[in-house]
């Protein structure tokens, strides 16, 4: 993949690497609730995986935090060997359910982590394909489409995303599977001035475009049925290129 990552994004887009504001971070997991989630025994003692689980987080967090940061999440990548441009890490993100982006805390790592069944970073690697073929499941793909846009809502009452980071966003989690429409769409999105950025709805009724329009002919798009505008403006726009 040659797609900018979802990290790269702070830098890349006006979304902040870290923003200074408390409501931008998530709040370190509690002494209570660390306890809850960890890994135990019917005796209440944590097990061994849960102890392993919890110094893999140890090395990566930022310790002022108590959670994974961006700069914990860019060495948790390298030694991963995975590039940060590899969708594979908003796999993972969607896997610990993690609800800010560019961070881990640490009850979603011991969710995650535990769901996953590993404890060690080689064991977490090996993971990585069988949580991809998990993601592209039909029963789990949309979810996580859904998941991607909302982990980019990095401000407070945010529902919208701008164009150019839904651009690289749709580059990353369609890109692979529906190269022709993600690189049409993307176009137009750059090109029109209508819209400045895009909303949820729009955004799940471009990944339905995708599984059930005929394309690049469009023959059997029906401008009857409930297609937002922006998808009514990107056919016609289509359609005036092919003509």
């Amino acid at each position: 993949l040659s797609n900018p990552s979802l990290l790269s994004f702070q830098n890349r887009t006006k979304m902040p690497r870290a923003s200074k504001r408390k409501s931008d971070t998530p709040k370190s997991t509690s002494a209570k609730s660390a306890r809850s989630e960890s890994i135990t025994t019917a005796s209440g003692k944590t097990t061994k995986f849960g102890l392993s689980v919890d110094n893999l987080f140890q090395k990566y967090a930022n310790k002022l935090l108590g959670m994974i940061d961006p700069e914990g999440i860019e060495a948790l990548c390298s030694d991963l060997g995975v590039d940060h441009t590899n969708v594979k890490i908003l796999m993972l993100a969607w896997k610990l359910k993690a609800e800010k982006q560019g961070y881990f805390t640490q009850d979603e790592w011991r969710k995650g982590l535990k769901d996953l069944q590993v404890d060690t970073i080689n064991k977490l690697k090996k993971s990585l394909p069988k949580l991809e073929a998990e993601v592209m499941m039909p029963e789990n793909f949309e979810d996580f489409y859904s998941y991607a846009f909302r982990y980019c809502l990095t401000e407070d009452k945010q529902k919208c995303v701008d164009i150019e980071s839904i651009c690289l966003l749709i580059d990353l989690v369609l890109g692979p599977q529906f190269r022709a429409q993600v690189d049409s769409f993307s176009e137009f999105l750059k090109n029109q001035t209508d819209y400045k950025v895009i909303n949820m709805d729009q955004w799940m009724n471009f990944l339905r475009f995708c599984q059930e329009v005929s394309f690049p002919d469009l023959e059997n798009y029906d401008l009857d049925q409930a297609w937002p505008v922006i998808l009514d403006n990107f056919v016609e726009w289509m359609r005036e290129k092919q003509n």
